[in-house]
């Protein structure tokens, strides 16, 4: 029974960067002086100073992805 538990708390663990969630979809809006990206669904996104921001410009295709909590962002992917 202990070894069934080990097992589960150490996948768990493990597994705590797939909970990690991304948005993907079209730049409808990018303020490249403020650093913000707003999507064709409206969800804007601010890209803190110490992340990578590749060139990118209104009707690509983009892939953001954010931390744990989902209130900021790690990576931005074209």
């Amino acid at each position: 029974m202990k070894t069934l538990v080990l097992a589960a708390a150490s996948l768990a663990m493990m597994s705590g960067a797939a909970l990690a969630s991304s948005q993907n979809g079209m730049i409808a809006k990018f303020n490249s002086s403020a650093r913000v990206i707003t999507l064709e669904s409206g969800k804007s996104f601010t890209i803190p100073r110490d992340v990578a921001l590749p060139p990118v410009q209104v009707g690509e295709q983009v892939s953001i992805q954010l931390n744990d909590e989902g209130d900021k962002v790690t990576t931005v992917l074209r």
